[in-house]
């Protein structure tokens, strides 16, 4: 099992040009949100744009405009037709890299849109949270998806579709099984996060702290690795450095507010030192 540590992150980070403009660093599409859940969607896309991402389109429902345009002035909002949860996929042509989950909730559309997503998108994507949720409901959408797709589940989210697991390493063993069988890269989220890749190999964390065990967090990570792909790098490198700085900013919240308090918007806030 190898470490995500600096020494790996640095080896490919990219440095900026001095004359690129945002077009160079690529146009993400993040589907998320639902009534009671556009704060997972505001994190989220914080963490897109603290990433890098040259723009960011916002996919939510009507119901959810005035707090996205007002939380995230610097994202773009499109609104689905029904106002209280996503229903239907929009085009997801132009986009250069696309993540869905944060607060999306359960729906049966909104199941419909994911499996819709799944079966459509040409494009690196992640799936979290409710999207991992619903590929649990529907088994088979595993088996449809694109190589090297990244799913971002916790321990509990991971069991919903992978069955119970009694410790850590039955776990890691049967995400690396996972990985290997369907072609998906898995975020498996916890304390020393563990990736694992469609060649079996797994790699940990070395950054964070409990601190960050708290609503909001995994929502922060997604927009981050979303963020990465769009600016072009592998699903393989996104998940790898979207963990590291994830964990680094962590690490940089909980030296200035103590791991008791930290909450996921100091995560963001904390994202532009761990890349400095």
């Amino acid at each position: 099992m190898e470490k995500i540590d600096k020494r790996l992150v640095s080896a490919f980070m990219k440095e900026r040009d001095k004359f690129s403009h945002k077009g160079d660093y690529g146009h993400a599409l993040l589907l998320a949100g639902s009534l009671g859940k556009g704060g997972a969607a505001v994190l989220s896309a914080r963490g897109v744009l603290r990433a890098g991402a040259g723009l960011l389109t916002v996919h939510i429902p009507g119901r959810l405009n005035n707090i996205l345009q007002s939380s995230v002035p610097e994202a773009m909002c499109t609104l689905d037709a029904n106002d209280n949860h996503l229903s239907v996929l929009p085009s997801l042509e132009g986009f250069n890299a696309v993540g869905a989950g944060p607060g999306l909730g359960l729906a049966p559309e909104t199941g419909s849109l994911v499996s819709d997503l799944i079966e459509s998108c040409r494009v690196p994507l992640v799936l979290d949270a409710d999207a991992l949720n619903i590929v649990a409901s529907r088994p088979e959408l595993l088996a449809r998806m694109r190589r090297d797709t990244i799913l971002t589940p916790h321990p509990g989210e991971f069991d919903r579709f992978a069955g119970p697991h009694s410790t850590r390493e039955e776990r890691i063993a049967s995400q690396k099984k996972i990985s290997r069988k369907y072609g998906v890269i898995i975020v498996l989220k916890g304390a020393g996060t563990t990736i694992s890749l469609p060649d079996g190999e797994i790699f940990e964390n070395t950054t964070g702290n409990p601190g960050m065990a708290t609503g909001g967090s995994g929502d922060v990570l997604t927009g981050i690795i979303l963020g990465m792909l769009a600016q072009s790098y592998t699903p393989a490198q996104a998940a790898i450095a979207g963990v590291f700085f994830h964990g680094l900013a962590g690490d940089f919240a909980a030296g200035s507010k103590g791991e008791r308090s930290i909450i996921a918007t100091d995560i963001v806030e904390s994202l532009p030192l761990a890349f400095k």
